[in-house]
């Protein structure tokens, strides 16, 4: 079993890698579709949002096998989600969760543009992704911030990983335990499109929250 803190060290060097253009450095990542067909022992979970340009394993340069990657619009934490990371964290062992959102996102946009200007054209489906960003977003509307819209999205997004980080948290008896127990950590973290650069700002040992 991969340590969560020594798994948090082989993404920061896969992102390191991909953001110096020496993507496949490390070996680990060259693994063929056969070696890893009779099972699968991830040593991270990613929650992140299905935005095409985050896509985990290129961001962190590694291969098959390597992540356990659950990703939906806004990377917002339903009971399937949560689902899905108990799955990966009690039958294979993975002791790291990130919650990973990304500069620009769209559902962060989409929650604005609904929260300043209501529509009732969207989906219920949409609007249900819409509602779980909501919270995050509201209070810096409240703050007087409503007509940087660029500030506004550049603090939601943290926001919002933050609160999935908590949903995440709180929303399972099971992760509880591990976290308590044996050795689980769950970690915010923010992708920036412009840089490449994945930034580890919540729920790091030693760290202060920015």
């Amino acid at each position: 079993m991969v340590s969560a803190l020594a798994a948090l060290d082989r993404l920061r060097e896969g992102n390191r890698r991909f953001v110096s253009n020496t993507h496949g450095a490390d070996p680990k990542t060259q693994v063929r579709p056969a070696e890893v067909a009779a099972g699968q022992e991830p040593f991270a979970i990613i929650l992140g949002c299905s935005d095409s340009r985050v896509p985990a394993e290129i961001v962190f340069d590694q291969g098959l096998g390597d992540l356990f990657v659950i990703r939906v619009a806004g990377n917002i934490v339903a009971p399937s989600q949560i689902g899905s990371v108990e799955f990966a964290a009690t039958a294979f062992g993975t002791r790291l969760v990130v919650i990973l959102g990304h500069s620009q996102c769209g559902a962060i946009f989409a929650t604005l543009e609904q929260l300043q200007t209501p529509s009732e054209e969207r989906s219920p489906n949409l609007r249900s992704i819409v509602d779980f960003i909501r919270p995050s977003v509201e209070p810096l509307l409240d703050q007087g911030q409503g007509h940087d819209t660029d500030a506004i999205v550049r603090k939601a997004v943290r926001a919002n990983v933050r609160m999935s980080l908590q949903q995440m948290r709180h929303g399972s008896g099971i992760l509880k335990d591990l976290e308590r127990n044996d050795g689980l950590m769950i970690v915010g973290a923010e992708y920036s499109l412009e840089s490449g650069v994945v930034d580890f700002f919540d729920g790091i040992p030693g760290r202060d929250k920015k």
